[in-house]
């Protein structure tokens, strides 16, 4: 029985997974694009795949997966997100159905500096900033304002976060007013950030090892060069693919699985 829905299905709402579903569309196959929020969704922009919102845990996705006869899946969630990873590894074991995890290169060595922390947790992030000065500059996203606001009590928090009404409205019920909120949607030019540093005049500024994709260094050399302390928090350690994974570190190599596995199905 041959299903109606996309053989392929990606979870992620990064910028990551919008250019592997440009790749797709180029290769003129069919897929759908799993994303947590609306934000997502509008982060995906005009690709050609069915975008579906909303979370799943891993059992709903294996059900996803089987009711849908879906026979590739690629995960391009963000780096960060290991608890999403870990439910797409366990619901394609369920399902069997193979994936493909996309896991952007880090640059988290590029660039060594007295000023430069590294770490490997918000709570450690949160350590070395209560040691420093009053104003940090928080460019770690929204999901988690709460645990950092609860780590850095005391201190003056300005949040760059996405320009969304979900946001927004988070920020506000943590008490963060307009001197606090910083609503763009990056990446961001190091001259950029550096005009930005120069108007919040921050103290220390926290930030992840997002990669190239996630403009890592433009916001990390700007910092330095302003003698500005600068946290990153590190990846979560790598997940372990299950025997039906594999894992690809750019998009030269993503086109080639593609390729295959189009080859494999006699396209």
């Amino acid at each position: 029985m041959t299903s109606d829905h996309p053989p392929v299905h990606v979870f992620g709402g990064t910028s990551d997974a919008r250019l592997i579903c440009q790749q797709l569309d180029a290769a003129g196959e069919r897929y759908s694009l799993s994303v947590a929020s609306d934000a997502g969704r509008q982060l995906a922009g005009d690709i050609g795949g069915e975008i579906l919102v909303g979370r799943m845990d891993a059992a709903a996705m294996a059900d996803f997966l089987v009711a849908r006869q879906v026979r590739w899946v690629i995960d391009a969630s963000h780096p960060y997100a290991s608890l999403l990873t870990d439910n797409v590894i366990t619901a394609c074991e369920q399902a069997q159905v193979p994936m493909t995890r996309y896991q952007r290169p880090s640059e988290i060595d590029a660039l060594q500096h007295p000023l430069l922390h590294k770490v490997d947790s918000l709570t450690a992030a949160c350590a070395v900033a209560l040691s420093l000065g009053p104003r940090v500059l928080l460019t770690t996203g929204s999901k988690q304002l709460a645990d950092y606001q609860r780590g850095l009590t005391g201190k003056t928090l300005l949040v760059r976060v996405l320009p969304t009404a979900d946001v927004l409205n988070q920020c506000e019920a943590l008490g963060l007013g307009v001197d606090n909120i910083i609503a763009l949607r990056g990446p961001f030019s190091a001259e950029f950030n550096h005009a930005l540093y120069v108007f919040c005049q921050p103290d220390v500024v926290i930030t992840k090892e997002s990669g190239a994709q996630g403009g890592y260094q433009e916001k990390v050399a700007p910092c330095l060069a302003l003698n500005i302390p600068c946290i990153v928090v590190r990846r979560p350690d790598a997940v372990v693919l299950g025997p039906n994974g594999q894992q690809v570190t750019s998009l030269a190599e993503f086109s080639q699985h593609l390729t295959h596995w189009q080859q494999q199905r006699g396209q």
